[in-house]
């Protein structure tokens, strides 16, 4: 989800292990050369997805930690991709401290249908990444407490 910590979790991840970090928003958005939320305005969130998968499928993991986007558990055959290549940690946040760290959806990129509300997508999405996880994180408090964790877990 959006606000959970991906990015700056796996950025630390990746330091750590001295890993290639990768952020598949930002894969996107150099592919295309566009913003997340330019190519959701212009091609819709159908065609997003696809492009999503594609670019998600595209990564090669040797000694990479990918940061997913909130909505790569959309697509089957990525996540079967990337949960056959590696580790899934599903970084578990509260909808309340969700809504804490982003005040404004709107030009994130988030992906959701036109009537449903940010709570009603956080709650469809819970229960698809935990179906995905191999492991499930925290990171309700500090970003050093979930990283404690994960190395635990690893």
């Amino acid at each position: 989800m959006a606000g959970a910590g991906k990015s700056s979790i796996g950025k630390e991840l990746a330091k750590h292990f001295n890993f290639k970090f990768i952020d598949s928003d930002k894969l996107i958005e150099d592919i295309n050369n566009k913003s997340l939320q330019e190519i959701l305005d212009e091609r819709g969130n159908d065609e997003f997805k696809k492009i999503e998968e594609a670019a998600l499928m595209s990564v090669k993991f040797n000694q990479t930690i990918l940061a997913t986007g909130g909505s790569a558990i959309f697509s089957k055959d990525a996540m079967s991709y990337i949960k056959n290549n590696s580790s899934v940690i599903f970084i578990e946040v509260s909808l309340k401290e969700i809504l804490n760290r982003i005040s404004n959806f709107s030009d994130r990129g988030f992906v959701k249908a036109t009537e449903q509300t940010i709570q009603q997508a956080f709650y469809e999405r819970e229960d698809i990444y935990r179906g995905f996880a191999d492991h499930i994180v925290t990171n309700n408090r500090d970003l050093e407490s979930c990283l404690k964790e994960i190395l635990r877990i690893i």
